[in-house]
């Protein structure tokens, strides 16, 4: 591979937009995976708007994480074009409509278990031989919405995340790929949003700039 490539799932909105944007912008070729296609087209617009020199490029992958065979077809296309990954952000996630615990929706927390916990479990399956092959690097995002109150589904699932994520880590801390566990400060991004309507964004943090600070520990 003569050129560095990412893998960026939830890469339509937010931080996940944000982070395949700033890769692209430094060179990176950047396969953005995402299931709203409008989000992932206005992320191309906006990298080819720039017209930066020397900028990468991308490949839109409008698909659910949750979808395994997608999943399973996408890193074999990965793994035949390139080789293998430098750099996989994992920042898909699914955040319920706000409940109390003893109220919630048992679809709501199976909806969660998939995109939030059962996907990561069976990405990091299929994703980490590409790392390896590159010696690449996974950044997983802990949050700290996840114990807020009303937010039971999400926080439970999100927890289960990022602790199969820090097993993935200490497993590999000798043999690689690396794996990364950061807590983003706080952005004015649609789950946030749920947690807490009507809060003054002007304080928060831009993802444009929260995704050039994270990309810089890789």
């Amino acid at each position: 591979m003569t050129q560095n490539i990412a893998l960026i799932t939830g890469a339509s909105r937010g931080l996940g937009a944000a982070m395949a944007e700033q890769l692209a912008f430094r060179g990176w070729h950047v396969v953005a995976v995402a299931r709203t296609v409008g989000g992932l087209e206005d992320l191309d617009d906006r990298v080819k708007a720039a017209g930066l020199p020397g900028a990468g490029g991308l490949t839109l992958a409008p698909m659910d994480v949750t979808n395994e065979d997608a999943m399973r077809h996408l890193c074999r296309s990965i793994h035949d074009r390139w080789g293998g990954l430098q750099f996989w952000a994992h920042s898909a996630v699914h955040a319920t409509a706000l409940a109390p615990a003893p109220s919630m929706d048992m679809k709501d927390l199976d909806k969660s278990i998939a995109a939030n916990l059962r996907a990561s479990a069976f990405l990091i399956t299929m994703v980490a031989p590409l790392l390896q092959a590159a010696k690449g690097s996974a950044m997983f995002f802990d949050d700290p919405l996840a114990g807020q109150k009303f937010g039971a589904a999400y926080g439970a699932s999100k927890a289960g995340q990022i602790a199969l994520a820090r097993a993935w880590q200490a497993e590999s801390e000798r043999i690689g790929p690396r794996v990364l566990i950061e807590t983003p400060r706080p952005m004015p991004t649609a789950v946030r949003a749920r947690f807490f309507p009507g809060e003054d964004r002007g304080p928060l943090s831009a993802p444009r700039d929260e995704a050039a600070r994270l990309i810089d520990l890789i």
